[in-house]
This record gives C-alpha cells, sequence and structure tokens, in this order.
C-alpha cells in the first residue's frame, strides 16, 4: 500500500503547466509539514515536493497561494532522469489525490477554504457561514 496524507503550508506558489500532448494541467508546488518533535526548542518541517493533475491543478492554481494551510492525500512517486549532461537525477515527490484548502486565504482571487479531489469536474466556493440559515 503506498498512501500519504499531510497537512502543511504552501512555500510559495503553484507553478501550473500544461502537458503537451493532451493539455493537461499540472500543478507543483512544496508543502512545509511541521514534525512532531522540535530541535533545540524550534520546530522542524520537512518540504514535502506535491504534484497534481487535471481539474484540481488548476483549481490549486487559481485558489491556493503561498502560506495557505492545505491537506493532501496521496502517493510517493519516486523518478529519475539524465540531464543534457548526462547526469542522472532523482527525485520523490507526493502525487496529490487530494488537495483539502483548510484556511481561508487572504487574497480575494486565492482561496475559498473549500477543497478539491481528483474526482470533482467542478469546483465550487463553499458558502460562508454567516449566510447559512441556522
Amino acid at each position: 500500500m503506498n498512501k500519504v496524507a499531510l497537512v502543511g503550508r504552501l512555500t510559495k506558489d503553484p507553478e501550473v503547466r500544461y502537458t503537451a500532448n493532451n493539455q493537461t494541467a499540472v500543478a507543483k508546488f512544496t508543502v512545509a509539514v511541521n514534525r512532531m518533535f522540535k530541535q533545540e526548542g524550534q520546530p522542524d518541517a520537512d518540504f514535502i515536493p506535491i504534484v497534481v493533475f487535471g481539474k484540481p491543478a488548476e483549481n490549486c492554481g487559481k485558489y491556493i497561494g503561498k502560506g495557505r494551510l492545505v491537506a493532501i492525500s496521496g502517493r510517493i512517486q519516486t523518478r529519475s532522469w539524465d540531464d543534457q549532461e548526462g547526469k542522472r537525477h532523482f527525485t520523490t515527490e507526493v502525487i496529490a489525490d487530494e488537495v483539502h484548502f483548510l484556511d481561508k486565504g487572504n487574497d480575494v482571487n486565492k482561496g475559498s477554504g473549500s477543497g478539491v479531489t481528483k474526482e470533482s469536474g467542478d469546483f465550487y466556493p463553499a458558502e460562508e457561514e454567516d449566510d447559512l440559515p441556522f
């Protein structure tokens, strides 16, 4: 079984690109996840690279940015490639199946406090709690 669940903050705005062949959106960003223990009294964090595909990737580009708190569910993937000089590089990243936005962003264009999952075709921002009839 290969399953990962993370909660952390984006270190910078997502980078959204599109594949050449079928124009699928691909969002890449890094999440800082605090460790349970502190080193020398200071909290320590791991910086985890995240990759999101499709409509959820587009929504990440629209609705989240640096500093936003997100929950990620997905799987770990390791891959390698050779650069132009023939040197082999390795990377490990989380391929996100679900991205949930856990806080409300300060930027009007980024953030609804809602989430995006792999299955969701469309995204509808959540209503404000003050607008609820009860």
